[in-house]
């Protein structure tokens, strides 16, 4: 039980962030079976149906435990947002039963508790086009330096996804992503209705973590995943952003050995964790901190 679970309040929902690998779904898994509710996912890649395992979704176990939503439920190669997040998630919150929100996507939890600009949909061509230009090398750094300086001073950089979009968005309506996010609109749950935690993951406890789950994926058949995902692959699918997926298809295509393989799918996780810690700390400073040691699931 984590001790800074007692005494929640049971009318609110409860959201819980926290980098990959830092045990937050387990947290919230604990907290449904001890007080009730459903677990709703908050990550951009858990909402793809192609890659469970090396999304570390929950298994079925899990699930027959408590009611799981919004996991998986993206066919891979379709194309999501924050803002089709959003309005999966709107009558989930309209429900009787409590939500507890997980997950590790920062740009979610912000939209959901600070509000999301409704952006025009991005025309197919554009979408493509970027995809190609982000593909080449040195294509993020090109499409960054094509942004408007507002969104270039406000964007993350080194998120090729969020660069990506920020284009799409540029390109589309000839108007910059932080134009559009000047005119935010009211959250559809403000944070101040909520129970938000945040799981503090110093590197020295993560890193292990992160080695040690990757392995566990291996030893529950993530190679039979990217098998079944190889003849379809494409770099440009979207459900292509999860991490380890580009190597693991290299692997089973031949193209690269296991180990430099698990080298570079551990490698960009913990470079991964780091810009969501990031993340974190500059956005979440108004969520309770949970400390690792606090907490036993």
């Amino acid at each position: 039980m984590c001790e800074a679970f007692r005494n929640l309040d049971p009318r609110q929902p409860v959201l819980i962030a926290g980098p990959t690998a830092s045990g937050k779904s387990a947290l919230a898994l604990d907290l449904a079976q001890r007080e009730g509710g459903v677990i709703v996912n908050a990550d951009a890649v858990q909402v793809y149906a192609d890659w469970r395992i090396l999304t570390a979704r929950p298994d079925a176990r899990d699930e027959a435990l408590v009611p799981h939503l919004l996991y998986g439920h993206v066919p891979g190669h379709k194309t999501t947002s924050v803002g089709d997040w959003l309005r999966a998630l709107a009558p989930i919150l309209a429900g009787r039963d409590r939500p507890i929100i997980v997950g590790g996507t920062g740009l979610y939890l912000s939209a959901l508790t600070e509000g999301l600009v409704e952006v025009p949909p991005i025309p197919q061509d554009i979408h493509e086009t970027a995809m190609m230009r982000s593909a080449e090398a040195g294509g993020r750094e090109a499409l960054f330096l094509e942004l408007d300086a507002a969104t270039q001073e406000r964007i993350d950089r080194l998120n090729p996804m969020r660069v990506q979009r920020a284009w799409e968005v540029l390109r589309a309506t000839g108007r910059g992503l932080a134009s559009w996010q000047d005119d935010t609109p009211p959250p559809l749950l403000p944070l101040e209705v909520t129970q938000a935690f945040v799981v503090d993951a110093p590197k020295d406890w993560l890193t292990p973590r992160i080695e040690r789950r990757f392995a566990q994926m291996l030893d529950n058949d993530v190679l039979d995943e990217a098998r079944a995902n190889a003849p379809g692959w494409s770099p440009q699918r979207p459900s292509a952003k999860a991490i380890g997926a580009a190597e693991l298809i290299a692997h089973v295509s031949g193209e690269m050995s296991l180990d430099e393989a698990s080298d570079r799918v551990t490698t960009a996780t913990r470079q991964f964790a780091k810009r969501q810690r990031t993340w974190f700390r500059a956005r979440m400073r108004a969520w309770r901190s949970l400390h690792p040691e606090m907490c036993t699931t």
